[in-house]
């Protein structure tokens, strides 16, 4: 099993689906939405191999956590990944939009004068922002846009950019996320949760839901569940590698 994008320790028994991840996945990309949240999570979680625990400011709470952001600059220097960050373009986030690029923009800037990282990137309603200072600094390392709902002229502009994208049983919950999915290209696809935030039948999606992605983009694609298994393992390999993983890596067959 593998997820590239969840909050293991938002669940309501964290230790436990942390403890359950471990057993389960090769890989577990654990994204913490603010800086004081991944030193927390770092202390009380466990460190291994196969989950990777990165610090973060989430956009919907970058204008009330401003004021850590030098710290998630700091912070940055010493990880190989950095998420969740990004932008969200919603009305209900509009007052703080102007600090979420701030945000954004000074922690990818980081990221290419400390050699890149990868990132986990949210991007609702906000795909071009995102991407302006993707393109200023280049050597920012390996964008991965999470759950992305943008426009076909932003998923071009965005896969033209090499970005990647991570997406989950959530993501295909109406039609225009099933018509979404169509479109991303197979190449540069991984799977994620988002969980426990992402729902999906009145639960949290699991950081072990990978069938299920899997399955969806099977119907999605038109494809037999075996390709879509092999593409995403394929993928997740690629994306691993490039992200210097390379013990969860190997340990993908």
């Amino acid at each position: 099993m593998i997820d590239f994008h969840c909050h293991v320790d938002l669940y309501p028994k964290a230790r436990a689906v942390h403890a359950e991840a471990l057993r389960r996945n090769v890989f577990t990309w654990l994204v913490t939405t603010s800086p004081k949240a991944f030193q927390a999570t770092s202390l009380v979680l466990s460190h291994h191999e196969s989950m990777l625990i990165s610090p973060g400011l989430h956009p919907e709470i970058a204008g009330d956590r401003f004021q850590e952001l030098d710290v998630l600059i700091e912070l940055i220097d010493n990880a190989n990944a950095v998420g969740e960050i990004g932008l969200d373009g919603s009305k209900r986030h509009a007052s703080s939009y102007l600090k979420q690029k701030q945000v954004f923009a000074t922690a990818v800037k980081r990221c290419h004068d400390v050699g890149g990282r990868a990132l986990s990137i949210h991007s609702r309603q906000a795909v071009l922002d995102v991407l302006t200072p993707l393109r200023e600094f280049p050597d920012h390392g390996i964008p991965i846009l999470h759950w992305f709902t943008g426009t076909v002229s932003e998923l071009k502009a965005a896969a033209a950019q090499g970005c990647w994208f991570s997406i989950g049983p959530a993501a295909f919950d109406s039609a225009a996320g099933k018509a979404r999915a169509k479109r991303l290209p197979k190449e540069k696809i991984v799977p994620e949760s988002d969980g426990p935030f992402a729902q999906l039948d009145g639960r949290s999606v699991m950081p072990w839901d990978f069938e299920i992605t899997a399955n969806l983009l099977s119907d999605a694609w038109e494809m037999p569940i075996i390709d879509v298994r092999y593409q995403l393992i394929s993928n997740a390999k690629a994306l691993l590698d490039q992200m210097g993983c390379t013990t969860a890596s190997a340990s993908l067959i």
